[in-house]
């Protein structure tokens, strides 16, 4: 296995132990400062295995399906830690999970009919979005208040385009069905 695969199977990794963190009553002073690091650690992941797989031309169909899997559960997991802590509204954690069910359910069919869709550039605009507003949810900090809410809003309606962009480009398939 080459390293961009091993940094996206140690960004799942990372996800049960960001959420005990993010989410559990431990007691632990700091505890939301050790989630936010575990959760940037993740983020940080997803930069380098794409920068090295591209860099060393090391990209692989595994690496296609599991990176953008990797970041959804990332993503997910979080945004549906910071709903049941109401620090998200419900309603924007249902769009975005939505969508990703969308296009997942896309990327089978694709994969069906031997076809490999990879992210595209406004799938990793939304997922860069997303990933800087929950540091700065999970960061709280008070000051950045109007920033954490643009950042926000601005990674629901890029899912949003994203998924209009990926129905789109692969209308064909939705077509045969």
């Amino acid at each position: 296995m080459n390293l961009p695969n091993k940094l996206t199977l140690a960004r799942i990794v990372l996800i049960p132990f960001f959420v005990v963190l993010l989410v559990a009553p431990l007691g632990i002073l700091g505890q939301n400062w050790i989630a936010l690091i575990v959760f940037a650690a993740a983020c940080i992941t997803d930069f380098l295995d794409g920068q090295i797989a591209r860099r060393r031309n090391l990209i692989t169909t595994f690496g296609k399906f599991m990176d953008p899997l990797a970041d959804k559960l990332l993503v997910c997991s979080a945004l549906v830690c910071l709903s049941s802590m109401q620090i998200v509204p419900a309603w924007m954690t249902v769009v975005i999970i939505s969508r990703e069910f969308v296009v997942s359910g896309l990327r089978l069919v694709a994969a069906e009919r031997g076809i490999v869709i990879a992210a595209g550039w406004s799938g990793k605009i939304k997922t860069t979005l997303q990933m800087f507003a929950i540091i700065f949810l999970i960061a709280g900090i008070d000051e950045l208040s109007v920033l954490t809410n643009i950042l926000l809003w601005a990674a629901v309606v890029m899912t949003i385009v994203s998924m209009v962009e990926y129905l789109y480009k692969n209308r064909t398939l939705l077509s045969d069905m």
